[in-house]
């Protein structure tokens, strides 16, 4: 007889993996089981490993086990459950395409070859010794699987001997040129505070430097996508990047304005685009009093009304 109670037996296999408590819930079960394509009628040893995406994990486990998730839970899913899954080497993320954007809604994820061979065993007579000699190599998996991501990273240098690296895409892309080119030419000499990273909110932050300027943010701070002090003029410059969404808009420059109030530095808010193309489809949106920059004409930059150019109101 096939056994049916997959959701349990798939809690009872992430103890076993080692997950950490957090992990030992019913999501993260489904979000396995899912992975595994182990339906309620198949054995262990039929488990497969299909590319999914969140939502189609959550269409899956709404399917075949008829547990249902709002929406707005594939955020919950991605953050909670398979965030720790890739960490721990037991999922791959991205494997058809390395380079695949961290924010892409075509991200997928797929049970690591080793770590199926091994699933495929739970429950027989050599489960325990096949998972004594998959944990003692564990760690090697992960590694690799970690230095393989680190190869297809954006190198950012910072400092002379500092280099960061961010997810791969269009908008860690965006960030270099910012870095690259907007600084020297629009602040030259000025020092970098922060940067963030779609895959790593804190890519680098200087928190030392921010709080000698008034300002300290905690983790739940909504910071710009790139922070610069301008010590010759004393500003701060608040750079946005925009590929997809997000120019600083009047609410969003409502919410920087709130976040540095207590800057001893002037304010320059600046949003920065890739292209002339893409800056063409937000025009209506840009906050006045900012400033606009574009990647494909790097020595220019936009003002948006004021009575000054480049700098504080």
């Amino acid at each position: 007889m096939i056994e049916t109670d997959h959701i349990n037996e798939a809690l009872r296999l992430l103890a076993d993996l080692g997950l950490p408590k957090g992990q030992h819930n019913e999501r993260s079960a489904l979000c396995l089981l899912a992975l595994l394509n182990l339906t309620p009628d198949k054995d262990w040893s039929q488990a497969e490993n299909p590319l999914l995406g969140i939502t189609p994990i959550m269409d899956w486990s709404s399917q075949y086990y008829q547990k249902r998730y709002a929406p707005n839970s594939r955020e919950t899913f991605r953050r909670f459950t398979m965030h720790q899954f890739v960490q721990a080497g037991l999922v791959l993320y991205n494997p058809d395409k390395l380079d695949r954007s961290t924010n892409s809604p075509k991200a997928v994820y797929q049970i690591e070859s080793t770590t199926l061979e091994l699933i495929r065993t739970f429950g027989s007579s050599t489960w325990t010794d096949n998972l004594a000699s998959y944990l003692s190599n564990s760690q090697t998996l992960s590694e690799n699987y970690a230095r393989e991501r680190k190869q297809i990273k954006i190198p950012v240098q910072i400092k002379d001997n500092t280099t960061v690296y961010l997810s791969p895409g269009n908008h860690s892309e965006l960030i270099r040129k910012i870095i690259d080119e907007f600084a020297p030419r629009f602040a030259p000499g000025s020092q970098l505070i922060y940067v963030g990273d779609t895959g790593d909110k804190w890519g680098y932050f200087d928190k030392e430097l921010l709080i000698r300027l008034g300002v300290n943010v905690d983790a739940h701070g909504k910071m710009p996508d790139v922070l610069f002090y301008f010590s010759e003029k004393n500003w701060l410059l608040l750079v946005e990047a925009v590929t997809s969404h997000g120019p600083v808009d009047a609410k969003r420059h409502n919410e920087l304005s709130a976040l540095f109030a207590n800057s001893l530095a002037g304010l320059v808010y600046v949003t920065a685009f890739p292209t002339r193309s893409v800056l063409g489809r937000y025009l209506t949106e840009i906050a006045w009093e900012t400033e606009v920059w574009s990647a494909d004409s790097p020595s220019h930059l936009i003002h948006f009304n004021g009575k000054r150019f480049l700098g504080p109101y």
